[in-house]
């Protein structure tokens, strides 16, 4: 044993110099961004201070211009130029330039942009949530949550393990190739594509963009029509970071837009991700297969909500209330079904009931709302439409939350978190994405039934699975058709970057985060090499080399059998043959080359 004193001592000393290390704070330079056009002081320029009246009659994408508004106030914001086809080429050949120096960065470049960026997002936490919540309607605490933590979650998975997961990695080599070494390399795509929803426009930026690049790629972003203002605002943070680490100009970059320039752009990138509905996902397709690049769809879902008999049920009541009104609804992966089992299903609806009566919605900087607004122009009114079908098909509102102060031109922008009971599959409500503050509860009695209810939707993005038993709950949602599971909780699947996100079905294919993601920006190339080159060489065995010789075929048949029988003894005589054929022809080729 005393041979394992030094080697315990070693490792001991290497633990407290790595700890020691850890308190050393890393050298990260500051960026500083010009933010005085942003922010709400009260002293904005005339011009930008009026409420906003959407146009009727004619759409915007006839002004070439993109309008932006606060939809929690209607407040003009300004406007943004739509992009030509033209132009969007034109940003992405100059992207393209820059990707070519950018691919031979090295990681240690790629990481202090990384820290550049998370040293900011840590220190301007209020301001990047307030310029979110001013174009998009959420409450700061959604914006942090939904913008915040996750970017950050990411950044810090990537400077931890990015580097790992992009290296080449060496794979078996199998039984005919023991000369050989097999690996795949990951080398970037080029130019990467994202067209990106509206919902969480930081995170929704920053999430392709942190791939791409760390990656060694340039990217393209074209950002919603209803979330352009915060978008391009956050593209400062992104320029100032990478012109900090010396980063070529152009590597990234942002456009504004409708149809027309996503359009442009699909049709002049290497990969396309997009995020946002089924029909605009299935043009996007269309729009790819004429160059035959890779594409990534998130188009949304419809999860289902499981809450088995022998729960806590405060608890997940609680969780359920914010899955459904986390930034009001809005959410791709967010909570629009819910089965709870029969033998609690009353004592469950008077709960989240209970909750909800409590929530107000209102303008989000008031302060003093706990939900904020509806983003989209009209959308309240489909929320509505939705509720009126259910209710007309024998579905009963049981809770309804409040509305804080109302600005008169934005009335029509806020919808009160509502709970309904009494649903089932032919109502609308539980197969149309809401996209909403709305809870429709059913009831289930068996874990078969719920399976097959959770299973009837045409999305297949996600679900959570709540019970008292984990063994139940695993099994419940294993046997549930979608890309993400959480078991007793919700969407903490996404807040595990390790992981890869997306769907099945309707809710689109491929993947973004986690390593799926990461190396979805590559190019994945397999190389195989010799293992001792240059003493061990590929040779082709001389009864198949040309002119093939006549018992060719025997030695292959023998050869394979060698290779890959199932009987030791039937492969050891395989091989005796292969050696016989080989030497007879090694014979033959000497009394040739003597005659």
């Amino acid at each position: 044993m005393a041979f394992l004193w030094p080697i315990i001592v070693l490792a001991f000393a290497y633990a407290i110099c790595r700890f020691l290390l850890m308190l050393i704070p890393p050298n990260v330079p500051s960026i500083d961004v010009d933010a005085s056009d942003v922010l709400d002081d009260g002293n904005q320029a005339q011009e930008n201070s009026f409420i906003y009246i959407p146009p009727r009659g004619r759409t915007q994408q006839s002004d070439r211009k993109v309008q932006c508004y606060e939809p929690a106030t209607m407040k003009y914001l300004g406007y943004f130029p739509a992009l030509t086809p033209a132009e969007v080429e034109e940003r992405v050949a100059h992207a393209r330039k820059a990707h070519k120096i950018w691919a031979k960065s090295s990681f240690k470049q790629r990481r202090q942009f990384l820290r550049i960026l998370l040293k900011y997002i840590i220190e301007q936490q209020e301001l990047i949530c307030e310029v979110s919540s001013r174009d998009t309607g959420k409450t700061m605490v959604d914006a942090s949550l939904g913008e915040i933590m996750t970017t950050c979650e990411k950044i810090t998975w990537l400077l931890s393990e990015g580097e790992k997961w992009l290296k080449p990695e060496y794979r078996s080599y199998g039984r005919s190739m023991l000369h050989k070494t097999a690996k795949v390399e990951f080398h970037p795509l080029g130019v990467i594509g994202a067209i990106v929803s509206w919902n969480y426009p930081f995170h929704n930026i920053f999430n392709p963009m942190l791939a791409a690049v760390f990656s060694g790629n340039s990217v393209v972003i074209k950002v919603s029509e209803n979330a352009s203002w915060s978008g391009c605002f956050y593209f400062r943070i992104i320029q100032a970071a990478l012109a900090a680490v010396g980063a070529p100009e152009n590597l990234v970059e942002v456009i504004t837009g409708f149809a027309e320039t996503g359009e442009a752009l699909v049709s002049s990138v290497d990969k396309i991700i997009f995020v946002g509905s089924p029909g605009v996902g299935k043009m996007i397709m269309r729009n790819a297969s004429e160059t035959l690049i890779p594409v990534t769809l998130e188009l949304g879902g419809k999860d289902a909500f499981i809450v088995c008999e022998d729960v806590d049920i405060p608890h997940v009541a609680q969780i359920a209330v914010r899955a459904t009104l986390q930034s009001s609804g809005q959410n791709c992966a967010g909570a629009e079904r819910f089965y709870v089992h029969r033998d609690i299903y009353t004592s469950f609806v008077n709960q989240v009931a209970k909750i909800v009566k409590s929530v107000s919605a209102g303008p989000p900087l008031a302060g003093t709302n706990d939900m904020g607004a509806i983003c989209l122009l009209e959308h309240s009114e489909k929320l509505q439409s939705l509720v009126d079908d259910a209710v007309d098909e024998g579905a009963e509102i049981v809770a309804r939350g409040s509305f804080g102060h109302l600005g008169e031109g934005a009335v029509d922008q806020f919808f009160p978190p509502t709970v309904l009971i009494n649903v089932n599959h032919a109502m609308k409500l539980m197969q149309e994405e809401t996209f909403g503050p709305i809870m429709p509860i059913m009831k289930f009695s068996t874990d078969e039934e719920v399976v097959k209810l959770a299973n009837d939707s045409r999305y297949g993005l996600g679900c959570a699975v709540f019970s008292g038993n984990q063994r139940r709950a695993k099994e419940i949602a294993s046997q549930i058709h979608c890309g993400v599971a959480a078991i007793n909780d919700f969407a903490s699947t996404y807040m595990c970057q390790s992981l890869p996100f997306g769907g099945v079905k309707d809710s689109g294919f491929g993947r973004f985060a986690g390593v799926e993601g990461l190396r979805a920006c590559c190019l994945v190339k397999s190389v195989v090499e010799d293992r001792w080159w240059p003493y061990i060489k590929t040779k082709i065995p001389k009864p198949i080399q040309y002119p093939v010789a006549e018992n060719g075929f025997e030695f292959q048949e023998s050869l394979v059998e060698a290779l890959y029988g199932l009987n030791i003894w039937d492969r050891l005589r395989a091989l005796v043959n292969v050696l016989k054929i080989i030497s007879e022809q090694n014979s033959v080729a000497t009394s040739k080359r003597n005659d």
